[in-house]
């Protein structure tokens, strides 16, 4: 990909009649998966629409690839049938769990770092992997708690699931810069700690603060403002690393328009041109 076909914003409802009209100078398009399952319909008719205009990438958020009692089959070949309609150029989820006995859970829940959930994963990720017939990439979670019965850090347990499976990783920044604030990681050692050559695509979002008590401070990962300078700058000492990667910005609440999304994107492109001495 040229460098400016490596840049991407995540289609959310709001901006889809838009972006068929006005065909945006944007040179990716990435949406969540689920929202695309029917067979037939409306909503199918229009992404495989925006296909034709733009390379897609796939990002599901319900797969649930920390699930001990496996995965949904129907949710799987629901998502092979996708994959196999628009053949995106990625197809991601989310190192995570949210699904339990037939019930969903409507967020993206943590696990502990230990080697019952390695095994959980690395047989759901194999599964998954083998039935779509491609790899897939596993974004690194935005936390809030951490488990005592975890034995490893979050980084170092990602990168051996990719080495065990052979998926590679979607490196979101923002939830980096989240979790290390939350824990008192160091965002750097966490940028360093990832092998060259295993991300594969790189996210970029806002997120919020609150006071959760006197002095103490927490991070969420909301998706519903600017990207902020120290994020920025995270990724600026990311692309050093890892060289120019496909970079999207993530909007999910308070959407603002398309063209403010587009402006936002078009600051991934200040950080290419000062590549391979990118912002640091």
């Amino acid at each position: 990909m040229a460098q400016h076909n490596l840049i991407g914003i995540g289609l959310r409802h709001p901006h889809y009649k838009q972006v068929l009209q006005d065909q945006p100078d944007i040179g990716w398009l990435e949406v969540h998966s689920e929202n695309f399952f029917h067979s037939a319909g409306p909503s199918i008719d229009f992404i495989t629409s925006v296909r034709k205009k733009y390379p897609i990438s796939l990002h599901g958020i319900g797969l649930s690839l920390g699930s001990a009692d496996g995965l949904n089959q129907e949710h799987l070949a629901k998502l092979k049938g996708l994959v196999d309609r628009l053949d995106p150029f990625l197809v991601s989820e989310h190192l995570s769990w949210g699904y339990l006995d037939g019930i969903y859970i409507p967020d993206l829940l943590p696990v502990p770092y230990n080697q019952e959930s390695f095994d959980v994963f690395a047989k759901n990720i194999t599964t998954t992997q083998e039935f779509l017939g491609r790899e897939i990439l596993i974004e690194n979670p935005s936390t809030y708690i951490e488990y005592k019965a975890s034995k490893q850090h979050e980084v170092d347990f990602m990168t051996s699931l990719c080495a065990a499976t052979g998926a590679k990783l979607l490196l979101d920044i923002n939830n980096v810069s989240v979790s290390c604030f939350n824990h008192g990681w160091d965002v750097k050692e966490y940028i360093n700690a990832i092998p060259i050559g295993l991300v594969k695509e790189i996210h970029l979002a806002g997120h919020s603060s609150e006071e959760i008590a006197p002095g103490k401070i927490l991070r969420i990962d909301t998706h519903d403002r600017n990207v902020c300078p120290e994020v920025w700058d995270l990724y600026g000492h990311a692309i050093s690393r890892f060289g120019l990667i496909p970079t999207l910005i993530e909007w999910d609440s308070k959407i603002p328009n398309l063209e403010f999304l587009l402006k936002e994107a078009s600051k991934i492109a200040e950080y290419f041109t000062g590549w391979p001495h990118a912002k640091a």
